[in-house]
């Protein structure tokens, strides 16, 4: 029993670090939206493929209305999605959208979870997707959080045969059905035993749906009207869930608010049947938990009496109702988890009734396993509630501080600079730590399931004695200051290495010429950090580093060290590794920074290392005009092959000479996201029928941007057609063609070594006057012609 205990806690403390730099306070609103939650001993969980496939609107009403703990298990973190608002690919996009995510929970007021599964981009197929994945260890993980978080009921977004279209979503519902027996399964994955236990949901059905032109709703359903108003948040359920879907930016969800009735229709798949609801005859009160009475009637007492002007007067008696949880024996399982979770919930009442607010900030925003730091803590009441703060605990170390009552509305500062143990690991995601395969995290640590971010490491434990109640509040590890246009920003502390090392760019491409020179920038992360570089590049490929010695007096000082690669003849791809040789460690991680307002600040350690290409490439012109799009890589690329590339602004497109470009290339997604890009038709189809070179990169066809741009002489559409076997033939239709002869031959080598989908958003409808050059298809799928017109 004392290791489910632990485990139960362990979610607890998890879930309290989600967004805790930036502390926020309850209004008396949402104090007594807690005290009816608090009422309601029940839990739902939906789950789904990718970020933002969740139906939000469910989301807010069941936590929000029927007061339920209510989590939404995302299989994946969304890495081989679409990015709207940056360059942020595979898994910097999917730390973006794991964020989303849980800013989206923090609108609705859900929990997020995930597995270890990897979403590798678009699949056909469920059979597909569950091999990507490996069936075995995705079963095993959404099992765990099922056994973990307990819900009554499990609510799928997609159905098995088919109509949510993408292969994950099909899967998705499969691995729940698998997962709903299995979890009351002993023998499933027995080694989850020894930290939780079996648990049976009572039910679970499909949150059937009427969009995509698929209509798998049916007038014989169970049906729920979400679109109620909640006086308490002064926002109707449509109303919250849109603020909640347009937290996903990065895959241009924002939507409009919804008013009025909101209905949503399920279909039931396992359990005992129902006839009106879907939590029909299962028990959500006090009353499932045994010998809770005096628990239901204290609280029955608080709700009848809170007052809104003063909700410090509710404290007295939510320091009973703690004790009288507290006492409540765990003769159960169920008696000991939603006892764990009342204590945590009736905690947070009172520090929110107390007026208590609590903050630890470091004087810096990073630091390096070993260095010291200044911490403030700050604690103040701001109620006329009695609290003694009894102890101050500065990362993990017991403060001597003498006892002290606080006074209301008096801030209480303590500062004291520690050294930060040197055994602590980098910060990082965790799933991110060790390389992973296409289909999986490599993530072994049982006890990290499920879990959406990293713990604090790092922080300070208040122990106060609120009305004779004795607590510990546990505030992380922050950094803020005060921006001119933001005002106070927060943003996590970091633990990062001496220093790393970026190279220039991810990848070189080497076209006989030689040789090249290539800049790493050294970044130190601490005081006086002196060392030296060290490269490997492989076989076959010379480096030559001018000066490999850095000495960096100063954090945050950087050095440039430039080195020269040289190809020999023939020499096969390889990489460049960088690493840094500081003292007697040697250190290998380059930082990527992820700064978008609407999320936290986030960042990766990853390897420092480059891709070396080598390919005869022979070109024709040399200076190209490029559009920007939604984000890519494209200029650095062309720049690599020796292009001079101009990145062509509205004003250059309408007042500059277009003629002195050999090619005009507009970005990717371009005519999605720049609106103005279509008043630039006639100029541009003027360079066009002066000899010019246009090429247009793909875009979208759905409900993000102008979709009716032209971008072309004569007319096509856009389909929403992929091919998404990456190793499938590209066939060609007009082999002779000048697009595959010059001034280099294509041939289908040139397409090895693709990944995720082969094509996407191909033209179809095209004009006569266009010539489809390839074709390509998955199996047992027509052929696509129009990935190159």
């Amino acid at each position: 029993m004392c290791s489910n205990r632990f485990l139960a806690w362990f979610f607890v403390f998890i879930a309290s670090f989600v967004y805790q730099f930036q502390p926020k306070a309850q209004s008396s609103a949402e104090i007594l939206q807690s005290l009816q939650k608090l009422n309601t001993l029940g839990s739902v969980l939906y789950i789904a493929a990718h970020p933002d496939d969740e139906n939000t609107r469910m989301l807010s009403y069941l936590a929000n209305e029927r007061k339920l703990r209510t989590g939404y298990l995302s299989i994946t973190r969304g890495d081989g999605g679409q990015n709207l608002i940056g360059k942020e690919q595979g898994e910097l996009l999917g730390l973006i959208r794991t964020q989303e995510l849980l800013a989206a929970r923090r609108k609705d007021g859900a929990e997020q979870f995930f597995t270890r599964a990897n979403d590798f981009g678009y699949s056909k197929n469920p059979e597909e997707t569950i091999k990507f994945w490996n069936r075995d260890s995705t079963l095993a993980d959404m099992v765990w959080v099922i056994r973990q978080f307990k819900p009554d009921v499990i609510i799928n977004r997609f159905p098995t045969t088919g109509e949510g279209g993408h292969g994950h979503h099909t899967a998705s519902a499969i691995l729940a059905i698998e997962a709903f027996e299995a979890a009351a399964n002993p023998a499933m994955f027995p080694e989850q035993l020894k930290y939780t236990e079996v648990w049976q949901a009572k039910r679970l059905f499909w949150n059937t749906f009427n969009f995509g032109g698929n209509n798998t709703t049916a007038p014989d359903q169970l049906k729920i009207d979400v679109g109620l108003f909640n006086p308490l948040i002064g926002k109707s359920y449509g109303e919250i869930s849109s603020e909640s879907r347009s937290m996903h930016k990065s895959q241009g969800f924002g939507t409009a608010r919804q008013r009025g009735e909101l209905t949503e229709y399920f279909k039931q798949l396992k359990g005992d049947s129902v006839k009106t609801d879907i939590f029909e005859g299962i028990e959500q009160s006090w009353k499932r938990i045994s010998k809770s009475e005096a628990v239901q009637k204290t609280l029955n007492e608080l709700l009848q009496k809170f007052d809104a002007a003063r909700p410090a007067a509710s404290v007295p008696a939510l320091v009973i109702l703690y004790k009288q949880i507290e006492a409540i024996k765990e003769t159960d399982t169920l008696n000991a988890y939603w006892k764990k979770h009342k204590l945590s919930e009736t905690e947070a009442l009172i520090i929110a009734c107390s007026g208590l607010w609590l903050e630890a900030a470091a004087a810096d925003y990073s630091a390096v396993p070993g260095d010291s730091v200044s911490v403030t803590a700050q604690i103040i009441n701001r109620s006329s509630v009695p609290v003694t703060l009894q102890r101050v605990s500065f990362l993990g170390k017991k403060d001597t501080a003498t006892q002290q009552n606080l006074k209301t509305n008096e801030l209480n500062s303590f500062k004291q600079t520690q050294r930060i143990a040197s055994t602590l690991s980098f910060s990082n995601p965790y799933w991110l730590n060790e390389k992973h395969s296409i289909g999986r995290y490599a993530v072994d640590n049982i006890l990290l399931t499920g879990v959406p971010e990293n713990k604090s490491s790092l922080g300070v434990a208040f122990d106060v004695e609120v009305q004779g109640l004795k607590l510990q509040i546990y505030r992380g590890l922050t950094f803020k200051a005060t921006d001119p246009v933001k005002g106070e920003v927060y943003r996590p502390f970091e633990l990062l290495p001496p220093a790393t090392v970026n190279l220039s760019e991810k990848v070189f491409v080497f076209n006989g010429s030689g040789s090249k020179t290539v800049q790493l920038r050294i970044k130190a992360n601490t005081k006086a950090v002196k060392g030296t570089l060290l490269l490997d590049a492989g076989e076959g490929w010379k480096v030559e580093i001018k000066n490999p010695s850095f000495a960096l007096k100063e954090k945050g000082e950087e050095a440039i060290i430039e080195v020269i690669l040289s190809e020999e003849k023939d020499t096969k791809d390889s990489y460049i590794k960088a690493s840094l040789k500081i003292e007697n460690n040697v250190y290998n991680k380059s930082i990527q920074r992820i700064e978008y307002d609407h999320i936290p600040y986030q960042f990766i350690l990853s390897d420092a290392e480059a891709r070396l290409i080598n390919i005869d490439l022979k070109k024709t012109g040399t200076r190209i005009g490029y559009i920007p799009g939604a984000g890519d890589e494209v200029v650095a690329c062309l720049k690599q092959l020796g292009y001079e590339v101009t990145e062509l602004t509205d004003e250059m497109l309408t007042k500059s000479d277009l003629s002195e470009y050999h090619a005009i290339v507009s970005g990717i997604r371009a005519y999605n996201t720049n609106e103005r890009l279509q008043l630039q038709y006639s100029r541009l189809m003027d360079y066009v029928k002066n000899g010019g070179n246009l090429i247009a990169q793909y875009n979208t066809n759905n409900r993000i941007g102008p979709l009716l741009a032209k971008m072309a002489p004569y007319p096509f559409t856009i389909s929403r057609d992929r091919v998404t076997n990456e190793t499938a033939p590209v066939k060609f239709l007009r082999p002779q063609h000048p697009v595959l002869n010059q001034p280099n031959i294509i041939t289908e080598k040139d397409f090895d070594g693709w990944v995720q989908e082969r094509g996407i958003y191909f033209a179809t409808d095209a004009d006569p006057n266009f010539t489809s050059i390839l074709s390509v298809n998955d199996p047992n799928d027509k052929p696509s012609e129009g990935s190159l017109i």
